[in-house]
């Protein structure tokens, strides 16, 4: 075994390297053995820090992305994904994108609160916000700190919009909020499915749910009437591409009526963390995955251009999207766009809050006269409109 290496079960990466942004870094002698330091374990347990950030929506104007709104409970994420584009963010913390980024997760357990402050702001205007736009909000240690539903708890107040990603099926924990959320149409859960092979999810996803419990969780979501669907990624070109359409398949007989896909992103530390993955894992396929990488960046691993760091061009990147529409119709997918009215929003201002409980507790009855004060309330104040709001899920 190489000195700086730390080979983890359970784990994605196999080490830790260097933070682009740090002078200092670990230099082991030459015949240090990581095992046994490791306490027993062959690896690092997974460590859980105080994250006191002030505000908890984060805010873009990338013009590929198609949200502008989303919110991350988590920094870094356990379920341990080699590709995971986000590896590089735990980098701005100290931190390192290998093995870091798995086992020191940044928990901000303020998130509930801060959300309700924020949406309660007369500056708030309604719109869609992304549930796990960077780390899977329903890693495995939300089961027990609950930090997503309670987040759930307080859209639901608010009837504001939300679209969630997730690879893990504890999603479907909170099937009582997403229905009540799916009432008022403000709600689209997608799960995140790289392929239905679950030796290969195994070392490369290795604590997501198995490929079997996201198509479960598709069809339990489907049945309790909550919009679902399925995003295929990363395509990996050379390793998974080929899977594209039995996804898709297995995911529209589950019940999914929405569909999208993004190809594997590299940028910074994964690059290296990606390539020395393959050479462990998938020696055989190694360069010819790179290769197709690279002819659809122009030569580079990743490039960053916006318009071009989802899909790539070229060839393969051509290919992989035909692929993908011609299966989508196939398996009876009709659309990959999703709207969301934004109508039916709770204006909960701290200066109204007793009026507008009031008005929200109105039996259902009422409903006409009820929407014809929200919207006469939602003028005045400006923060709200009757008009829909529609966006294109991230590829």
């Amino acid at each position: 075994m190489q000195a700086e290496q730390l080979i983890s079960a359970h784990r994605g990466a196999a080490e830790n390297p260097p933070n682009r942004f740090e002078k200092i870094h670990l230099e082991p002698d030459e015949d240090w053995n990581p095992e046994a330091d490791a306490d027993g374990g062959p690896g690092p347990r997974t460590q859980f820090f105080k994250d006191h950030s002030q505000a908890v929506i984060a805010r873009n104007d990338s013009p590929d992305i198609g949200f502008q709104a989303s919110l991350n409970p988590y920094r870094g994420c356990e379920h341990g994904c080699i590709y995971c584009y986000a590896r590089p963010f735990h980098e701005y913390l100290g931190f390192s994108a290998g093995l870091d980024f798995e086992s020191k997760i940044m928990v901000k357990e303020d998130a509930p609160e801060l959300l309700r402050r924020e949406l309660s702001s007369p500056k708030w205007q309604p719109q869609v916000i992304f549930l796990s736009g960077v780390t899977d909000c329903y890693q495995p240690v939300e089961r027990k700190l609950k930090l997503t539903r309670r987040c759930l708890e307080v859209l639901a107040e608010f009837r504001n919009p939300v679209f969630i990603v997730t690879k893990n099926r504890l999603v479907t924990r909170d099937i009582d909020l997403l229905a009540e959320l799916a009432r008022h149409h403000a709600v689209s859960v997608w799960l995140s499915i790289t392929t239905l092979d679950s030796e290969l999810r195994n070392v490369m996803e290795p604590r997501t749910s198995p490929p079997a419990a996201r198509l479960a969780a598709i069809r339990e979501l489907a049945v309790a009437g909550i919009p679902v669907g399925v995003n295929v990624a990363p395509i990996i070109p050379g390793l998974t591409d080929h899977e594209t359409p039995a996804i898709l398949k297995a995911a529209a007989e589950a019940g999914a009526t929405s569909a999208g896909y993004t190809v594997v992103r590299l940028p910074h530390a994964v690059a290296p963390l990606f390539e020395k993955w393959l050479e462990t894992h998938f020696p055989d396929r190694k360069e010819k995955v790179l290769n197709r990488l690279r002819a659809m960046h122009g030569g580079k691993l990743y490039d960053s251009q916006w318009g071009k760091r989802f899909g790539g061009e070229g060839i393969f990147a051509e290919q992989i999207s035909q692929m993908f529409q011609v299966a989508r119709r196939k398996a009876g997918i009709s659309t990959t766009n999703l709207s969301f009215p934004r109508r039916h929003f709770v204006v909960r201002a701290a200066r109204s809050c007793r009026f507008f409980s009031a008005v929200a507790a109105l039996d259902e009855r009422h409903s006409a006269v009820t929407d014809r004060r929200y919207k006469s309330i939602h003028n005045h104040l400006r923060v709200a409109s009757s008009s829909a709001a529609s966006f294109s899920s991230p590829a």
